[in-house]
């Protein structure tokens, strides 16, 4: 009778099979049906509720960029006349580009972070020069603007462009990170990026320039980042960040 050999374990540190990392179930993405009810709820309070402001009645790619590094960490009421002054003054990308340097800081005061107009001024120089005074819709060409990051890139396009480009500024990631997330930390590199994606998801194909438009709007008027006025806001029966405070 012939006797088998159990067989040998081979030498050296065992092998450990790699654990799957948990997602967290608040940043899975919205199902279909959430989604449409975000958007449907959005653009019906936008359409009673939205700003009457001058750079929502203009597809001009120059009035948008003036009007978003204008708005950058300053409010609207501060915008609004010197929107209009700026204009007057440098009416297209050619005539700021060959305005002085000291002329155009003037102009700018007081709307202050004086590194703004310089920007200004260096994206309208380059337009000028490789573009024929015209400011490109492809998202690459415009990350390539010093001055211009992905919110306003997104902004251009579907404001300016009436394309199909998500937005994420101060705003925006404030509602979007109440809504459908609710906890956790919200300047966290992993969730700037899940909120990106979330924007992007929740994007419509139609009414972009609405859409977009609504988020900020509900950020800066009602989902506001000290005392928000959950009461009025429409999306108080979903808001997961009104659900934890209750």
């Amino acid at each position: 009778m012939t006797l088998k050999r159990k067989p040998r374990k081979p030498k050296g540190p065992p092998v450990r099979t790699p654990r799957t990392k948990r997602r967290d179930p608040a940043l899975a993405l919205p199902a279909p049906l959430e989604r449409r009810r975000f958007r449907a709820r959005l653009l019906a309070w936008y359409g009673r509720h939205g700003r009457d402001l001058p750079w929502r009645r203009t597809d001009d790619p120059y009035h948008i960029l003036v009007s978003e590094i204008m708005l950058q960490q300053t409010q609207v009421d501060r915008v609004l006349p010197k929107y209009g002054e700026w204009l007057a003054k440098y009416p297209s990308f050619e005539a700021l580009a060959v305005a002085p340097e000291h002329e155009v800081a003037d102009t700018w005061y007081p709307l202050g972070y004086n590194i703004r107009p310089r920007r200004l001024q260096t994206i309208a120089r380059e337009a000028v020069a490789r573009y024929g005074g015209r400011l490109p819709s492809d998202q690459e060409t415009l990350l390539s603007f010093k001055g211009i990051g992905a919110y306003t890139a997104g902004a251009i396009r579907s404001f300016a462009f009436r394309e199909r480009a998500a937005i994420l500024d101060t705003n925006v990631a404030r509602v979007l990170f109440r809504v459908f997330i609710g906890r956790g930390d919200a300047t966290r590199h992993a969730m700037k990026r899940h909120l990106w994606r979330l924007s992007e998801t929740l994007l419509p194909s139609r009414h972009v320039f609405d859409f977009n438009q609504a988020l900020m709007d509900l950020g800066a008027t009602v989902c506001v980042a000290r005392n928000p006025k959950c009461p009025v806001c429409p999306m108080s029966k979903s808001c997961r960040h009104l659900a934890s405070m209750q």
